[in-house]
């Protein structure tokens, strides 16, 4: 089995320091105290079988009546301060929020266990210990955070019937399917995230073991993995979700590396009780990250309101808006959806004619960017990844084009890609990609997946269908779309054997094709 291709660079490492150094800086961004200012203060919290996990309490500082509690633990990697603007500004409405450093990370006890048992029975012991220390309503709790913060807190809304709303941002709804999409494991991201376990806390032997065998390729634990990162998936426990009806408010990027939409829309849909789903342009955390500073931001905005409502019972009208709200990473403002399946309800298709042979193991240039980075640049100016479509190699890239369209194409959704693969060897990767190409050949990144097979029959074709991570993004007019499959891509781990080659080809019993989801007119 080959070994990953690529582990982070500086540069992505340079990206992650900024993306948690919001914050640190929000105790900064704080207005100064005053005498009608919410308290806030440090404490030690027993978690489960007594760890310490470090935390601060910020509320009211009138202690004569309860207030609604708010629990929101930290992301990954980062101290106890990183809510502190956002907790002023609950505490400052009428909460009270106490936020604390996940188990095994920087001061707080024990060890990182990415979510398992006893992240969970932390949530519930902090909510305890607030009920006892602080002048918190029992009939009125709710979770929320950023990152590992959001997955903790949806764990938590599966076991603890006390929690009565979550706000998830940035988190994940499906483990595997967020670093193991298409059976291919995301290295960069996955490479990322350990380091920065092992710089800032103390992974658990389990936790180092789980990521050696999934960095390194070990195809003989693929069950204890994939065992290991159910237990740690909300989805697992939707049955106790749905049962329990918290509200659920879901946030996150339409490129976010670590946690892709997909996911997190297949988890929305599912959800039984009150429930929203955000998604905006970026990458892992940038749509919330201003708001960690203190400064306005969206995503921040609608949580407070979707709290105010499901905990204060204010009637700001946040459960009669629709539940789907997203914006185009192509600018225009927002849009609104009854649910995840409107919102691609039309679509275009794009017939995969022909046969196309590939070799492996190159890399043609076309490729998702770089974790952290590429998504983030754009979010801020409008510069996916880009490639000139046609100086593509043919011999390491599959490329399929549309005709120029006449009007502006607004793709809204999943694209479905089905094909038939013919390999020469048993195992292999490849990685789909859809451009937006201008009449010069530039094609901008609209999205892309992976896709891992092992165990074929070489020389026997079979048929794959592939969902492309889930997307919003506005293809002008005279522009064309582009298919493109390669099989290196710096994201992830490749398990093309040296000399392999692929064929994708369109049978007449079976036509390949791409199907695009477009918003309706």
């Amino acid at each position: 089995m080959r070994a990953p291709r690529s582990s982070p660079t500086l540069a992505v490492l340079a990206a992650a320091l900024l993306l948690t150094g919001p914050a640190a800086a929000g105790a900064v961004a704080a207005p100064a105290a005053s005498a009608a200012a919410p308290t806030v203060r440090f404490a030690d919290i027993p978690g489960d079988g007594g760890t310490v996990l470090k935390g601060n309490v910020v509320a009211p500082a009138d202690t004569s009546r309860t207030y609604p509690l708010v629990v929101l633990p930290t992301s990954w990697s980062t101290p106890q301060v990183e809510y502190l603007a956002q907790a002023q500004k609950l505490a400052e409405t009428g909460y009270v929020v106490v936020t604390y450093n996940s188990r095994g990370f920087l001061q707080s006890g024990g060890e990182i266990e990415v979510g398992g048992p006893k992240d969970v029975a932390d949530a519930s012991a902090v909510i305890d210990w607030a009920l006892a220390h602080t002048p918190a309503d029992v009939g009125r709790i709710g979770m929320a955070g950023v990152s590992y913060g959001a997955g903790i807190s949806l764990l938590a809304a599966g076991h603890d019937p006390r929690i009565k709303a979550v706000a998830a941002l940035s988190g994940w709804g499906d483990l595997i399917d967020s670093i193991y999409s298409g059976r291919t494991q995301h290295a960069m991201a996955g490479a990322l995230l350990g380091g920065l376990g092992y710089l800032t806390g103390r992974p658990s032997a389990e936790f180092q073991q789980i990521l050696k065998d999934f960095l390194g390729s070990n195809l003989a634990k693929e069950d204890e993995m994939i065992a290991w990162g159910k237990v740690r998936s909300p989805s697992t426990y939707l049955d106790g979700i749905n049962r329990n009806k918290p509200a659920v408010f879901l946030g996150n990027a339409w490129g976010d590396s670590f946690f892709p939409p997909n996911q997190y829309a297949d988890f929305f849909s599912k959800l039984a009780g009150p429930k929203r789903l955000e998604f905006r342009p970026g990458d892992h955390a940038t749509p919330e990250a201003t708001g960690l500073l203190g400064l306005p931001n969206d995503t921040w905005t609608d949580t407070r309101r979707w709290l105010d409502h499901y905990l204060k019972g204010d009637d700001n009208g946040v459960q009669n808006e629709a539940p789907v709200h997203i914006s185009s990473r192509s600018g225009g403002g927002y849009e609104d959806y009854a649910s995840w399946q409107d919102v691609g309800k039309a679509a275009t298709k794009l017939d995969l004619s022909g046969s196309q042979r590939i070799a492996t193991n190159l890399d043609s240039g076309a490729d998702g960017g770089i974790t952290l980075l590429s998504n983030a640049l754009d979010q801020l100016v409008k510069l996916p990844p880009t490639v000139s479509v046609p100086l593509l190699p043919r011999a390491w890239a599959a490329v399929w084009q549309s005709s120029a369209y006449g009007s502006e194409r607004h793709v809204r959704g999943t694209t479905r890609l089905h094909t038939t693969v013919t390999p020469t060897k048993a195992d292999g990767t490849f990685v789909a990609y859809l451009y937006d190409v201008s009449p010069l050949g530039v094609g901008k990144l609209v999205t892309h997946a992976p896709y891992t097979f092992h165990d074929r029959t070489p020389g026997q074709p079979f048929a794959v269908d592939v969902d492309l991570f889930a997307t919003a993004y506005d293809v002008p007019a005279g522009h064309k779309l582009a298919l493109v499959v390669d099989t290196v891509d710096p994201l992830y781990v490749e398990h093309n054997p040296s000399g392999a080659q692929l064929t994708f080809s369109s049978p007449a019993a079976d036509p390949s094709y791409l199907s695009v989801p477009l918003r309706e007119q």
